[in-house]
């Protein structure tokens, strides 16, 4: 018996687009949902949750960033935001909003299917670690829970997040490389990009309240890499 495919939700305004995107994934076996516009994916969203949205960003009502974060109130699902070609401040935008990853117009049917195979892969994707947790000053990292708190409350990550916080946690004291990090959390297909990691480094400061010019945490090597502060440093 085949494995069940995942359920994707397709929402963009321009109809020969949604038909496209609709098109393209049926042929790799997906169930499609599909909305022309925020309000009615949102509708959709209330009453089940698919396993990927594809979202556009400019929308009439409610556009692709608003959705985004009113998904992200109630739901860590991976999302990919359909951005125009070559507006990097869009994806970057989409990314603080809580999108997972991007795709720009126009796009192939190629690039489509590969960006949602890999966001799906990330969202299942189960690790194994040698440790159970990790602990840090207020940080605790529950590996086989996937649970992550600081202090007494427990943050809310995107499965993308939080696969970036485990990998640099596992390796703490050690400098990772920007393409040693986007091949380890976001797959070798991602070696360049860079506003992935940056824009996901900088969510994730946010969430343990961070400070990049003096880190607790996360330290950054400009034009080197990233690291995790060994636990008993960040007791200090």
């Amino acid at each position: 018996m085949s494995p069940k495919k995942a359920t994707v939700l397709v929402v963009d305004d321009d109809v020969r687009i949604l038909r496209l995107m609709q098109h393209v994934l049926e042929l790799e076996a997906y169930k499609v949902l599909v909305a022309n516009n925020g309000e009615t994916a949102l509708q959709i969203l209330d009453e089940g949750t698919p396993d990927l949205i594809l979202l556009d960003i400019m929308m009439p009502d409610i556009d692709g960033y608003t959705v985004c974060e009113r998904v992200r109130e109630f739901s860590m699902i991976p999302i990919i935001m359909v951005t125009a070609r070559g507006e990097d401040e869009e994806k970057v935008k989409g990314l603080d909003a809580g999108a997972d990853d991007y795709v720009s117009k126009p796009f192939s049917s190629k690039e489509l299917v590969a960006r949602v195979k890999a966001v799906l892969r990330r969202s299942k994707l189960q690790d194994e670690h040698i440790e159970p947790a990790f602990h840090g000053r207020d940080l605790a990292i529950d590996f086989n829970q996937h649970r992550v708190t600081l202090g007494n409350r427990e943050l809310n990550l995107t499965a993308t997040e939080y696969r970036l916080l485990s990998y640099l946690a596992q390796n703490a004291g050690r400098l990772a490389t920007p393409w040693q990090v986007l091949g380890r959390v976001w797959g070798e297909e991602y070696a360049g990009e860079t506003h992935l990691l940056q824009v996901n480094v900088a969510r994730l400061r946010q969430k343990l309240n961070d400070d990049a010019s003096n880190p607790t945490y996360i330290v950054t090597k400009p034009g080197i890499g990233y690291m995790m502060m060994k636990a008993d440093k960040a007791r200090q």
